[in-house]
């Protein structure tokens, strides 16, 4: 038997246990070793019943992801859970951290389940593309219904053990932070009750067929384009057959998401999304980081308030003057309205939230004993350069100060100061508190320990933090730029811009570009470009025009009820802007341009062109320190 999985007795039960730090990953030496447990237990006429026992932190947390790409390795995980399932003795499996995929897998081929109760529960898969592949569509239908099951893969969540008890998925709650003990406690009283085998597979899912379309259609509006939501549906359709047959179709299934290229496109996403934090400065110690000073309330310095507040963080918030820090707070609060909609919080819970780690202000002095600032102030030089040197002579000795700038050079912003060390960009996403990507922006000054401690800040409000160096745009916003200065030019050239809209979204981004500039204010790119106006090459093309207008006549996009999109009846969506249409005309008359239209082919074919150029470029001048930068950037901030 390997070393990482071991056999013993107490009293008339058995225990396998298995050890193999840090997750107790499903490695070939694992299922070898738990293999060879079943088989010493079933061959011992001492043992009555058997326990399936971790060490560590968590019971099976998955596959190995080292073994990914590899050949497969007998015996497969399916063939272990059935040959588990298949014992004639009861088998208790004795849960505690994260048994998720393959770990879940395992513990529903056991005659019964235990879990601590701070345990979390869940079929992953789907976020790499798969679908669970060892009878996971096949059991967990039959113990927790179809419906529920359906809900569970679909989306991957982890679900809490109280809820994993009242669905049927585990037996028995356990609060004494002893799984082995649990486990024992739990096998013993099934000896003694005589309650026997319970094999899963002798459950029945009975349910209308129609229940499976109903799913397929919900999950192919909601996945945008993703397809191993729907495999997940197919797969748990089959629970209703047999269980070999059940199991043999999740198999077929299971190889066919496995060849599509999703596949292998989501496993780089998982991959890449825990190496994006390996950065020169991950060994540099962080500093201090308990509260954040936010300058501006706005749309961007409420979000990232909220974002700071329900991650623990007191934040300090300042304002020019009493009126715009009371729409400031209003703001902050409104980041909060689903989740007090939703039941997720209570408006008591937020009026404490806010009153016990929310402060407002109209002096900058409020921010001197911060942990770290944040500027989220006008986009351009000069207001920031006046706010770095005011904050500068206020600001703690040690504080790290940040700008939340979404284009502008971080290290003209530092030579203001008399401490550029302490010096970073923090570049949030709109809206802050929801979008996972931050931007942590290295200026030449830039401390090891300021940088670490803004991926440390990311961490902490659950982003994924992106290292970048110091150009116009940095990575999200350059490539940004210049695909929708591609979508730009499309519509001066004769495209619908909610054509364009339209097939971006088709295409598989959550909103078009003209949506997105509307979300972010239509102001911010009018002052970004007037700010860079003097050193603009006068020969490359500005296909501008029609947004410096939609600016000169107020439409700022959300923010002001009116961009590409009428917001008068929902602040967060609406109908064409019936006067965008006849701005883009005249524009397109005043440059004489003879408007052709495009098709959605054509506009996708410019659109991405446009990006990955870019990206190239972004690269090769080492903005990012690797390609899997630029797809972290692009996949958490634009989706």
């Amino acid at each position: 038997m390997a070393d990482v999985v071991s056999y013993s007795r107490d009293g008339d039960i058995a225990v396998v246990t298995i050890n193999n730090p840090p997750v107790n990953a499903l490695s070939t030496a694992v299922r070898r070793g738990i293999q060879a447990g079943v088989r010493q237990f079933m061959a011992d006429d001492g043992a009555k019943a058997l326990v399936l026992h971790c060490e560590g932190r968590t019971f099976l947390a998955g596959a190995d992801i080292s073994e990914f790409g590899k050949p497969p390795q007998e015996p497969g995980l399916s063939a272990l859970c059935t040959e588990i399932e298949d014992c004639a003795k009861p088998v208790v499996a004795s849960l505690h951290g994260t048994p998720l995929g393959g770990g879940l897998e395992v513990a529903l081929g056991a005659h019964y389940r235990v879990a601590q109760t701070k345990t979390r529960v869940g079929l992953p898969e789907v976020h790499l593309g798969i679908i669970p592949g060892a009878g996971g569509t096949q059991r967990l239908p039959r113990v927790a219904g179809a419906e529920n099951a359906l809900e569970m893969i679909t989306t991957g969540r982890h679900v809490p053990a109280e809820e994993a008890l009242a669905k049927g998925i585990i037996d028995a709650l356990d609060d004494s932070g002893d799984p082995l003990a649990a486990g024992l406690a739990f096998a013993r009283k099934i000896n003694a009750d005589a309650s026997g085998l319970r094999r899963t597979r002798e459950l029945t899912v009975d349910v209308a067929p129609e229940l499976f379309a109903e799913w397929e259609a919900k999950v192919a509006k909601s996945s945008k384009g993703q397809k191993s939501p729907i495999w997940c549906v197919k797969a748990v359709a089959a629970s209703t057959l047999p269980i070999e047959q059940g199991l043999k179709r999740e198999r077929e299934l299971f190889q066919e998401v496995h060849d599509d290229p999703q596949r292998a496109a989501l496993v780089h996403a998982f991959f890449s999304e825990r190496a994006v934090a390996k950065v020169p400065e991950s060994k540099a110690e962080p500093r201090k980081l308990e509260t954040i000073g936010i300058l501006g309330a706005g749309t961007m310095g409420a979000g990232i308030a909220a974002a700071c507040l329900q991650n623990g963080l007191k934040v300090v918030t300042v304002e020019q003057d009493a009126a715009a820090l009371e729409r400031g707070e209003a703001n902050i609060r409104r980041n909060f309205a689903s989740s007090v909609a939703k039941g997720r919080m209570t408006q008591e819970a937020l009026d404490a939230l806010l009153a016990t780690n929310w402060k407002g202000a109209t002096e900058l002095e409020a921010f001197a004993e911060v942990d770290l600032l944040i500027e989220a102030v006008f986009e351009t030089m000069q207001v920031k350069k006046d706010v770095f040197s005011k904050v500068d002579k206020i600001v703690r000795e040690g504080a790290v100060l940040a700008s939340n700038t979404s284009y502008l050079d971080i290290d003209e912003i530092a030579s203001v100061t008399n401490r550029p060390q302490d010096v970073i960009g923090l570049h949030f996403f709109s809206p802050a508190h929801i979008m996972r990507l931050l931007e942590v922006i290295v200026g030449d000054a830039s401390d090891p320990t300021a940088v670490a401690t803004g991926f440390l800040l990311a961490r902490t409000l659950k982003k994924v933090g992106v290292r970048c160096g110091v150009c116009d745009g940095f990575i999200g916003n350059r490539i940004l730029a210049n695909y929708m200065k591609a979508a730009n030019m499309m519509v001066e050239d004769g495209a619908d811009p909610y054509e364009v809209d339209a097939a971006v979204r088709d295409f598989g981004y959550p909103m078009g570009p003209f949506q997105m500039g509307d979300l972010a204010g239509l102001d911010i790119g009018y002052l970004s470009r007037k700010d860079r106006e003097a050193t603009r090459d006068p020969e490359d093309r500005h296909p501008y025009g029609f947004l410096d207008k939609m600016y000169e006549h107020g439409w700022l996009g959300q923010k002001s009820g009116m961009g590409f999109y009428d917001y008068s009846e929902n602040p967060r969506s609406g109908p064409p802007n019936p006067g965008v249409m006849p701005m883009i005309e005249e524009e397109r008359r005043r440059l004489q341009i003879n408007a052709k239209p495009f098709t959605r082919e054509q506009i996708m074919r410019r659109y991405i062109a446009a990006m990955v150029n870019e990206a190239a470029k972004v690269v090769e001048e080492g903005i990012a320190l690797r390609p899997l930068d630029v797809d972290m950037a692009s996949l958490f901030g634009y989706g």
